[in-house]
């Protein structure tokens, strides 16, 4: 069983690695599901000029590359929250010691993996 496969073109990931790797696979955001973080979806453009399509991934898909303190309180709304979870093309580290910022550091490793070449 493949990892992905493109809605748009066909075009098959094998792995979660190779889809990171991918250098036409870019991180653009985060929609959040405050009920249920692990259930949010992670956004990524195909970046294939014949495809371009905006792909969603589960968030639980990448929760085990996150190995730092997971926090059981959620801050969203109070003034220790800067809202980062809220709008979801922010990709920006959260500080709060909140329940949601395992996804920001996840985010965060996302974006730092290292690009391939084109597969």
């Amino acid at each position: 069983m493949n990892f992905k496969k493109c809605s748009g073109c066909g075009h098959d990931w094998d792995t979660r690695d190779g889809f990171m790797s991918d250098p036409l696979v870019n991180l653009i955001g985060y929609q959040v599901n405050f009920d249920a973080l692990e259930t949010g979806y992670f956004m990524f453009n195909h970046l294939d000029p014949e495809c371009l399509t905006t792909l969603a991934l589960h968030t639980g898909l990448f929760r085990d590359l996150y190995h730092g303190e997971v926090y059981h309180e959620k801050k969203t709304g109070s003034v220790k929250c800067p809202g980062h979870c809220q709008i979801s093309g922010n990709l920006k580290v959260c500080t709060a010691k909140c329940e949601c910022s395992f996804v920001r550091e996840v985010m965060r490793i996302v974006l730092r993996w290292p690009k391939g070449a084109a597969a």
